[in-house]
């Protein structure tokens, strides 16, 4: 310490307070850019839930309607057979019965 650090202490407290500073600048500084981020993301969610909605239809396209009448036929007949299956040695003519109507499907 020299006689100039009591005559003059603001001058010696200045590099103290610069490292204060920008220790607290390297903390709050990933805050506000996190901050930005979410501000910029509820501004435009509208915006990126359309391209997700439109990236979701070009992965996997929405089936029309006779595709999926024809997968809900082909799953009813698959039951109408496991069912046949549960009744093959309890009663022979039932299970005769639901494996007829099954192929009619």
């Amino acid at each position: 310490m020299s006689f100039l650090n009591i005559a003059f202490p603001a001058t010696a407290a200045v590099p103290m307070a610069e490292v204060a500073i920008s220790s607290i600048v390297a903390s709050v500084r990933p805050l506000l850019g996190l901050g930005l981020f979410a501000s910029m993301f509820v501004v435009f969610k509208p915006l990126l839930t359309g391209i997700a909605q439109a990236l979701k239809l070009i992965v996997a396209p929405k089936k029309t309607r006779e595709e999926k009448t024809a997968i809900r036929n082909l799953r009813n007949a698959l039951t109408i057979r496991r069912i046949a299956n549960d009744f093959d040695r309890s009663s022979p003519n039932m299970a005769a019965e639901l494996r007829a109507l099954a192929a009619r499907g």
